[in-house]
């Protein structure tokens, strides 16, 4: 006899939905870089044969011998080439990867998902690590001007400029309280937008390949390089900020210069070398700790 399906057992199955599209998304990032690696490949070997031919067989294929047309038929060929290599291969992924998207937005849909809006009934598909780096995103593309950009990250995850989130340095780090108060705010701005029937934004593969908003499973290696990402950014401002060398600018709040420290010090860790602006005794040994106490 078939029992009731328990509430848990059906929020696991909608967590696996939206995990399995996050990684055809992220698998469509991939297919664009196979695409333009092979389209370099094709241009260089193509290259190589026109020069060759030109030794063996002489020029006479590609027009009248030391004209003008010459040269632009015999450059022309492997850049056409390579864009007909790498072009072929995008299209062909992006084909591929809409195939098997598809019963995976189908069964979403089924389940009272909408497929194009991740966040649409909440942040529960998502990592803390994700939404930290989301949410660093967006600070960033509002120091940088771009509004229309930033807006997309408003209306499809909550986030405000007032948010008590800050970034170059971090004030949060997953899995503590300070996330789940921010995740509450969130989570209470979608529910406000949903009562107000406000619609987010559409999201799909272009969106995607820029920023990951589709919600990813935090294997090591993903929360790795999502870690590594949020940490880029908050680094990154840091030293617009405070300079070079931001953790040894003087007359910082201790709390302050303890956070500088601390993302410094983590992004040494994730990406293997102490950067600049790192404290001097952040070397060798105290890097590599940092490293293994990472794993």
């Amino acid at each position: 006899m078939r029992t009731a399906e328990t509430p848990e057992s059906s929020e696991e199955r909608i967590l696996a939905l939206w995990h399995e599209l996050g990684r055809l998304y992220a698998a469509a990032e991939g297919g664009r870089n196979r695409a333009a690696m092979l389209g370099f490949t094709a241009l260089l070997t193509s290259g190589a044969m026109v020069l060759a031919s030109g030794f063996f067989i002489g020029t006479g294929w590609a027009g009248a011998p030391a004209s003008p047309g010459t040269a632009l038929t015999a450059a022309a060929v492997p850049v056409v080439a390579g864009f007909l290599a790498g072009g072929g291969l995008i299209l062909w992924e992006r084909l591929r990867n809409q195939r098997r998207r598809a019963p995976l937005e189908r069964a979403l849909a089924k389940e009272g998902c909408d497929p194009h809006r991740p966040a649409q009934d909440g942040l529960g598909a998502y990592y803390d690590a994700q939404l930290i780096l989301l949410r660093s995103e967006y600070e960033y593309l509002r120091i940088r001007g771009a509004n229309r950009t930033a807006r997309i990250f408003e209306e499809s995850f909550g986030f405000t400029p007032e948010d008590p989130f800050e970034t170059g340095p971090l004030n949060v780090a997953p899995d503590t309280e300070g996330m789940r108060l921010l995740r509450e705010r969130w989570d209470r701005r979608l529910s406000m937008r949903r009562a107000r029937e406000m619609e987010a934004p559409a999201l799909g593969v272009r969106e995607d390949l820029a920023y990951q908003l589709f919600p990813r499973e935090m294997t090591v290696p993903v929360e790795l390089s999502v870690r590594g990402a949020y940490l880029t950014i908050s680094c990154d401002l840091l030293r617009r900020r405070y300079g070079r060398n931001p953790a040894g600018r003087s007359g910082l709040p201790e709390g302050l210069r303890a956070r500088i420290e601390r993302d410094l010090t983590e992004h040494a860790a994730l990406t293997r070398r102490v950067p600049p602006g790192t404290p001097r005794d952040i070397t060798g040994r105290e890097a590599r700790r940092a490293r293994s106490g990472s794993r």
